[in-house]
């Protein structure tokens, strides 16, 4: 949603959080293992960088400061483009319950060294590991990848077809 700012077109939205889907020169896409230690009887699941968009922050602006936090890769907000996609829906993660929604941009680097240095104290302890999965791999995965509906999505992307508005993926809790 271009020009979305936080506090001011949340729509009720409990949380909206802003995530990239990045992928590097060999058409591999970067998630973060996470595990929610505040509920330790969920499933560990992947999913991209990215997270909360602050008060008076734009959407854009959110997820290229969260790629500086969580993987340390500097991107001016204009070079991530539209909103790809989203998904909403109610959750309870413990730290906050309600609805929450979660953009999509699609970015790709030549390739990154993922440094988690800037990772905030709760964010070290969830975010477990990372990994670059092909198409391939996350369309045979058992594992769990948030959001549902990534790899019809990923696939679109990678052969240049950018929706016109962003797509729906179904919610996933």
């Amino acid at each position: 949603m271009p020009g979305y700012v936080a506090g001011v077109s949340d729509g009720g939205y409990r949380r909206r959080s802003a995530r990239v889907l990045l992928v590097d020169r060999a058409e591999r896409l970067l998630l973060f293992r996470f595990f929610n230690e505040e509920r330790p009887q969920d499933r560990a699941s992947w999913l991209a960088p990215g997270g909360g968009v602050n008060p008076g922050e734009e959407l854009a602006q959110a997820a290229a400061r969260e790629l500086w936090e969580e993987i340390g890769l500097v991107v001016a907000a204009p070079v991530l483009g539209p909103v790809v996609a989203f998904t909403s829906g109610y959750v309870d993660l413990g730290w906050a319950v309600g609805v929450f929604r979660d953009d999509f941009f699609f970015l790709r680097v030549d390739g990154h060294e993922v440094d988690t240095s800037q990772l905030d104290e709760r964010e070290r302890r969830q975010l477990t590991g990372h990994r670059w999965w092909s198409v391939e791999e996350l369309a045979g995965t058992g594992e769990l990848v948030y959001p549902f509906g990534l790899v019809p999505l990923l696939t679109d992307l990678l052969a240049g077809r950018i929706p016109a508005v962003p797509v729906q993926l179904p919610w996933h809790h």
